[in-house]
């Protein structure tokens, strides 16, 4: 990947939790790292091509002047999050903010924040089996669009009979592709605020519910936390979810299986077969 880098970018705002930094203001310095392909503007000595960095920088400025935070912490996530949804080309933005005037009563020659933020592309499994599941699921991609997630591709809906308890009535299922600037627990939180905006409760392991919304994949990483599986690790047993990844992403591999989706549905339909 290449890089475009702005360093030491001085600005003069009004950052800070204390009141006297919000009235008096102070001094802030900014690196900026974008990482994209130069190679076509390079090739054809096209501007458009690339980023400006003297536009770029100028924004940035307008930005961080625009509204006090408490947090150096939040003016680095609005500047990341406005690098990528200004320019397409730029799949990661580097954001660094130091304070050298920070209210440290040490010898501090600087305190900085330093983030990396990452488009990324991943897929979601959605599911329902009371109310009116299709406006509910209609309902959950709305909800799903926000400033840091962008819905991009759309599985056909299925009906299918219910997955692990099976004495329940049948959901309708989807899987739908995903843009996100979202880390992977920030977005599983997000989905859960949406479930619970639907009305999904969780009394029974594997029950009825009006909406289930599930991290399939993200990017190819592999995760493993007490909350967070992923790739989902039903994945290769479910044809409500393969099925739906075929409409969208037949030839996506899966990260720890090593095969396609295609592959995968086709295999598990055998084995369904020739039991």
């Amino acid at each position: 990947m290449d890089y475009i880098v702005v360093s030491d970018l001085l600005i003069f705002a009004n950052h800070g939790v204390f009141q006297e930094e919000k009235t008096l203001g102070q001094k802030f310095y900014l690196d900026l790292k974008l990482g994209l392909s130069t190679q076509r503007a390079a090739l054809s000595n096209d501007l458009t091509a690339s980023v400006h960095y003297g536009e770029l920088a100028q924004h940035i400025t307008t930005l961080f002047q625009q509204q006090s935070y408490d947090l150096i912490e939040t003016c680095a996530e609005k500047i990341a999050h406005f690098i990528l949804s200004t320019y397409p080309i730029v799949d990661e933005a580097h954001v660094r903010v130091k304070k050298p005037w920070a209210p440290i009563t040490l010898p501090v020659e600087s305190v900085y924040v330093d983030i990396v933020r990452k488009r990324h592309r991943a897929f979601l499994s959605l599911g329902s089996n009371i109310g009116d599941s299709q406006v509910l699921l209609e309902t959950a991609i709305q909800k799903l669009n926000n400033a840091y997630i962008k819905v991009t591709k759309l599985s056909s809906l299925y009906r299918t009979k219910a997955w692990g308890l099976t004495d329940q009535p049948d959901f309708l299922n989807q899987v739908i592709e995903i843009e996100t600037f979202y880390e992977p627990q920030t977005l599983l939180q997000h989905l859960q605020n949406i479930e619970l905006e639907l009305g999904r409760e969780r009394h029974i392991h594997w029950g009825p519910r009006t909406i289930d919304i599930d991290i399939l994949f993200y990017d190819n990483q592999i995760i493993y936390e007490s909350n967070l599986i992923v790739p989902h690790p039903y994945i290769q047993e479910r044809t409500f979810v393969l099925e739906p990844m075929c409409d969208i992403a037949p030839h996506y591999i899966h990260p720890v299986l090593q095969k396609p989706m295609r592959y995968l549905f086709d295999t598990l339909k055998t084995d369904t077969a020739s039991q």
